[in-house]
């Protein structure tokens, strides 16, 4: 079984479409000044642009500037040259959008960065803080964001890594194909290190295979959930990325490597394949999920950061979609995204109770149910999500937005919840009739527009962690530090289920416990086991001024 799925992903993988050796010639400096100064103009969330009603018009002031660029040109531009000295690649903010795009101070790359921005994949509608109206101090301090401290984006690229980069981006002898797996988050996590080790190896990447996920029959492939053109062009400054193999490189049989270590480094990872790639030209990787190690040189943890939070942007229907769902949340106030871990599955791995009674008793306890939830093992429920955010200074008349699949128990299991929160609303009852149609049996296009609504919420909150709750905090700490709660469960469990203790003083310590895990931005530095995706402080984030910047907004 094993080895016919891997000839089927092997088949799926090498079969031919577009010449992917074909490269543009790069656009004149004109039409780069002409892109710079006639551009459309950014995307606000004034009614105007809720509409859809956009205008473009050329100012007097981006007129002048034009015939002052005509004239630089015809004079020569080489005092570029002498005004930037420095080797980065930093992410510009506006201030309108805490993401502008990426430039190279590198005088050679400047006018063709200009031309191609890198825009961040997703960027969330702004925080509302909360619904108009008489509040509570506890509701007030429930929808407030947190102080973000001045860090944002600014990704800084070595020369070294620079120089490597060019030339890897040329390469047309070594080719890295990978097979991901899991759901959406976990494909996510494996296509990020997938950049990364075909960076270590200096070879070109083949767009990742998605395996057909057997839990839940998804059959999307790549494109189907991303824009393969978009990530093409994103990494095009750091690996050259290709939609097939070329016909020098098919071959009938092909060995998969999937026996993978925890935790390998650049080092191990050179050592194991560079001298057979080399040989060979082509190397099959299987079984990627978190083996690359979360401690990585600088300029690969950016280019991590560069690719979750850039590259991989969703196709332009799910996109659509997923912000058309965002906004019907939005424009009726502040809300609130929960990610309840409630389906089947995640009962069966874990081991845990359902809450719902013996006759949803689940299996795997090498510990004690109690142990285990006491341990923090186990998902928070809805009856104790409920608790929580109650004691946190949520409001009952919120509206909350539930990502996630199919809660073991139906309807009943979200009753606690529904019964202290009326306006409760999922993807499907938010969705007006066919929206949702063309994503039947597609979990990972759900799963993209779960995510999508889920980052324009003024707060988040999972009931348990997970490859979504890790990307879902890095995105809001990168898209303007978006308030982020993780449930301590050790801490408030016992306190949930002590009678002696008051609602009052359970809030006061629910607020207490989780005042420095709501969006502030916490740093990696000195932590070997936090990834860069869920801590993107201080490799992919720096604070604003510290670090030079070229802005033309």
């Amino acid at each position: 079984m094993e080895r016919s799925f891997e000839r089927a992903s092997m088949a799926k993988t090498l079969r031919t479409i577009k010449n992917p050796f074909f490269t543009p010639h790069p656009p004149s400096p004109f039409l780069h000044f002409s892109l710079l100064f006639f551009s459309p103009p950014k995307r606000t969330t004034s009614p105007r642009y809720l509409n859809h009603h956009h205008q473009t018009r050329c100012t007097p002031q981006q007129v002048f500037l034009l015939l002052i660029s005509l004239s630089l040109l015809f004079s020569g531009i080489s005092f570029l040259a002498s005004s930037l000295t420095t080797s980065s690649t930093c992410i510009v903010s506006s201030p309108s959008s805490p993401l502008g795009f990426f430039v190279s101070d590198d005088p050679r790359h400047l006018l063709t960065s200009l031309a191609v921005s890198v825009p961040s994949t997703l960027l969330p509608l702004p925080a509302r803080g909360g619904r108009s109206g008489n509040m509570t101090e506890e509701e007030r301090e429930f929808w407030k964001q947190p102080n973000g401290e001045g860090y944002k984006p600014c990704l800084e690229f070595s020369l070294a890594y620079r120089k490597k980069a060019a030339r890897v981006s040329k390469e047309k002898k070594r080719f890295l194909v990978v097979v991901v797996s899991g759901g959406l988050n976990q494909q996510r996590n494996q296509i990020v290190d997938a950049v990364v080790i075909a960076t270590i190896l200096e070879a070109a990447l083949v767009v990742p295979v998605l395996q057909v996920n057997r839990v839940w029959g998804d059959e999307s492939e790549f494109s189907d959930v991303f824009d393969v053109e978009h990530f093409k062009k994103t990494l095009t400054s750091d690996v050259r990325v290709v939609s097939s193999l070329p016909s020098t490189h098919l071959m009938s049989r092909q060995t998969i490597e999937n026996q993978i270590p925890w935790d390998v480094s650049p080092v191990w990872i050179r050592a194991k394949f560079f001298k057979q790639l080399n040989e060979e030209g082509l190397l099959v990787l299987k079984g990627l999920d978190s083996r690359l190690a979360k401690n990585l040189p600088p300029d690969l943890q950016k280019l991590r950061c560069k690719v979750a939070f850039h590259a991989l942007r969703f196709t332009a229907p799910i996109e659509n979609l997923g912000n058309k769902l965002a906004r019907r949340m939005w424009i009726e106030g502040s809300y609130i995204a929960l990610h309840l871990r409630l389906e089947k599955d995640v009962w069966v791995r874990t081991g845990c109770l359902t809450g719902l009674g013996s006759e949803y008793l689940t299996g795997r306890l090498n510990l004690t149910y109690t142990e285990r939830r006491l341990a923090g093992l186990c998902p928070l429920n809805a009856y104790e999500i409920a608790r929580l955010l109650k004691a946190l200074g949520a409001p009952s008349n919120a509206s909350i937005f539930v990502a996630g699949g199919e809660p073991f128990g139906g309807s009943r299991a979200m009753e606690p919840l529904a019964k202290e929160f009326a306006n409760l609303v999922t993807k499907e009852t938010l969705a007006h009739k066919g929206e949702l149609l063309p994503y039947t049996n597609r979990s990972s296009a759900l799963a993209a527009i779960d995510y999508i609504v889920s980052l324009s919420s003024d707060v988040f909150l999972p009931s348990h962690g997970g490859n979504m709750a890790k990307a879902m905090q890095g995105n809001r700490a990168y898209v303007g530090h978006r308030k982020f709660i993780m449930p301590n469960k050790r801490a408030m469990l016992p306190l949930m289920e002590n009678p002696s203790v008051s609602e009052s003083e359970l809030s006061r310590v629910a607020r207490k416990l989780h005042d420095k895990s709501q969006g502030h931005p916490e740093s990696r530095r000195g932590r070997r086991d936090r990834d860069v995706l869920a801590y993107p402080v201080p490799e992919c984030m720096c604070r604003h001024g510290k670090h030079r910047s070229i802005g033309f907004f």
